[in-house]
């Protein structure tokens, strides 16, 4: 992190309602970024260790996450586990190391998002503005009166609630963490166009994306496994060699 930043001047944009918890054993970094979300009128919460964070998670239903991958004891990647068997928050992992493995594994347990330290605070708070434009499953505004929703989407057996957040296959529900819906639904709602991974990042991201593209293929693994799909023959989610990928037609 930048230690000569502070927070000053007015916030360019608030985030009123919304909790967040830090996580990480350097205490006073924590409590820096901490400010920072503050300043955005966040609730902000800091646990310096696993076992707390994962208390404070189920007591506190954060909106966001952000958690170190070097945790003592029960480190940042069994916190990010066992927050997806009952929080649907956005984890943003922190990494002192900026090496492919330690993305992929952080993506792998259900990180929405990585930033490598030393970060810039304003940067981690831009992004997180820009995870929570798009809307908690639980938060999804209910339809006006007498007006209705759109139809599941259909590929085969696969179905899609876009108003729900619901994923089904022949009927079974399936749980997708929130940036695997919304490259699902995106891919869903171009059905034969090829979507680059920069596209994919921008619409799930809702802006420019600068870092690893490559980070989408992770979510598409996910994705893929969930679905049981084979990327040697695919159903619903097509590789492009080069270009990108396509949603399927199911069969």
């Amino acid at each position: 992190m930048n230690a000569m930043e502070h927070p000053t001047g007015p916030p360019p944009e608030q985030a009123k309602g919304y909790r967040a918890l830090v996580v990480d054993d350097e205490v006073a970094l924590a409590e820096v970024v901490a400010s920072y979300l503050e300043r955005e009128q966040f609730e902000a919460i800091v646990a310096d260790n696993g076992v707390d964070a994962i208390a404070v998670a189920r007591e506190l239903d954060p909106d966001v996450v952000v958690l170190d991958l070097g945790l003592p004891g029960i480190d940042g990647l069994e916190v990010c586990r066992q927050l997806r068997t009952f929080s649907d928050a956005y984890v943003v992992m922190l990494t002192a190391r900026d090496t492919e493995i330690d993305t992929v594994l952080g993506l792998t347990v259900g990180a929405d998002d990585y930033i490598t330290k030393p970060f810039s605070p304003r940067e981690l708070v831009a992004r997180i503005r820009a995870m929570l434009r798009r809307p908690r499953v639980l938060q999804t505004p209910l339809a006006a009166p007498g007006r209705d929703t759109a139809p599941p989407r259909r590929f085969g057996p696969l179905s899609i609630d876009v108003a729900a957040r619901e994923v089904r296959i022949d009927g079974v529900s399936i749980l997708l963490t929130r940036t695997e819906f919304d490259i699902l639904e995106a891919l869903s709602g171009h059905p034969g166009m090829v979507l680059t991974r920069l596209q994919l990042l921008e619409i799930v991201r809702e802006g420019p994306w600068v870092g690893n593209e490559h980070l989408v293929d992770v979510h598409i693994g996910h994705l893929r496994r969930k679905l049981g799909d084979d990327a040697a023959q695919p159903r619903y989610i097509a590789t492009v060699r080069g270009v990108g990928y396509r949603m399927g037609t199911g069969q």
